[in-house]
């Protein structure tokens, strides 16, 4: 990050001496020269993609890219300067404060005095604060740089809605199968060898990165390192790697069909079969985390709010497994895993969810109804802003019964509760509500 901070666009004083030749890492050998030689993300680099659509534009405005670790985040930041002519400056949230940040603008002003503009790539960007974050603000809407920030996070957790609203979210996926396979041969390529390991072996690398590119040119450039009189299998993979790899089939059974039988078992209420499936994965040296996304995901699809602390037990898992480690955390997972299967079922707001997302882009950028609008201002307030909101607080039972749909919009139902397990009292307030808003409404 030396030239961050320097008077001039030179490199730095001492650039790392092996970039771009045989010593250098494999990744870093591998990393594409444009954006085109990018694997994986062609829904956003391609032609029609959002950041094909610019570059060919020559315009680019400031972007968060959000996705999981080992995807192209960094690679595809430095991409898009050379593609578009701008100035390259990158920093990591982690390493960085107020002090760097002063530093960086002060350099992107003094070159857009020159008239060159800056890229400024932020890595990990949901580490900086609130107040770290503003920080961006007047330097992105006067021009002096075009962010690109960078994270593994929920933009919309993590960053200020000031900073989102002037910056589009770009969606990076997990490398697929064919893409992490795609980056091996690339790399045997290079290296003017194969791999050595067999068709089942290279199939179950593969699979343990779980979408991260980054990982498994790791793991392939060690394996590359060594000297073998014959190619691995998968149990001589785990070895030499000292990680447990599991054994896929080059069908992915392995790794989609376990992981969709431990998530139909949950949903058909079966823990015998769950656990199994669990105890498939894990011993086979599936990646915890993946297993725990997975949890979550059957936590909020297939329970919901019949039971509430499902999703809570999911996430306390998660945190005692990264607390505890290997094989303690296991327990946790297990124990997410029995109580999922055994909670009662619901799918109501998986349901409710599409719904609302299909009718929002249906109707479009409707007002809400004018009474519900706050009214900070006189202006505001002669239009009609705020006029006879019912503060439900002080109605009777704290219910106004008020309309709160855009007046071009009918009210719409998406969320049915189904009657099992904390839903069934969810339905009791929901038909209790209704009841009293028909008739404080006639």
């Amino acid at each position: 990050m030396a030239d961050l901070f320097s008077d001039t666009d030179a490199p730095p004083a001492s650039p790392p001496p092996t970039r771009g030749t045989d010593a250098a890492p494999l990744a870093d050998r591998l990393r594409p020269a444009a954006l085109d030689q990018v694997i994986g993300q062609e829904h956003l680099t391609g032609q029609s993609g959002a950041i094909g659509r610019m570059v060919a534009a020559g315009r680019l405005s400031s972007l968060i890219l959000w996705g999981p670790p080992g995807t192209g985040k960094t690679t595809i930041a430095r991409l898009l300067a050379d593609a578009v002519g701008l100035r390259f400056a990158a920093i990591s949230a982690v390493f960085s404060g107020v002090a760097d940040l002063k530093k960086v603008f002060a350099e992107a002003e003094a070159h857009a005095r020159a008239g060159r503009r800056t890229l400024l790539f932020v890595d990990e960007i949901h580490r900086f604060n609130r107040a770290q974050q503003d920080g961006f603000l007047p330097f992105v809407e006067n021009g002096t740089v075009v962010l690109v920030g960078a994270t593994t996070e929920n933009p919309s957790f993590e960053l200020n809605a000031a900073l989102l609203s002037r910056a589009q979210v770009l969606v990076l996926e997990r490398l697929s199968a064919a893409a992490l396979d795609e980056l091996l041969t690339r790399a045997e390529a290079i290296e003017e060898r194969p791999l050595p390991l067999t068709t089942e072996a290279r199939d179950a690398l593969v699979a343990a990165a779980d979408g991260d590119g980054r990982f498994l040119l790791n793991q392939a450039e060690t394996l590359f390192a060594v000297n073998l009189s014959e190619p691995l299998d998968p149990a001589g993979l785990s070895a030499l790697l000292q990680r447990r790899v599991a054994v896929y089939d080059k069908d992915r059974e392995g790794h989609y069909g376990v992981i969709s039988a431990l998530h139909k078992s949950i949903r058909g209420s079966d823990p015998q079969a769950a656990l199994y499936y669990l105890a498939r994965m894990l011993t086979a040296g599936e990646e915890p985390l993946y297993v725990l996304r997975r949890l979550a995901r059957a936590a909020v699809e297939d329970i919901g709010l019949a039971d509430p602390q499902a999703l809570q037990i999911c996430m306390a898992a998660k945190d005692a497994y990264d607390f505890l480690g290997s094989p303690e955390g296991e327990l946790a997972i297990a124990q997410a895993c029995v109580y999922l299967a055994t909670a009662p079922k619901s799918n109501a707001v998986y349901t409710a969810q599409k719904a609302a997302w299909a009718v929002a882009k249906e109707s479009g950028s409707l007002s809400p109804p004018k009474h519900i609008l706050g009214a900070p201002t006189r202006l505001m307030r002669d239009m009609g802003y705020g006029a006879g909101y019912a503060y439900d607080h002080d109605a009777e039972d704290a219910f106004s019964g008020a309309d709160y749909w855009p007046d071009a919009l009918p009210p719409q139902r998406f969320y049915e509760p189904s009657g099992r397990g904390f839903e069934k009292r969810i339905a009791e307030r929901l038909a209790w509500w209704d009841e009293r808003r028909t008739t404080r409404q006639s």
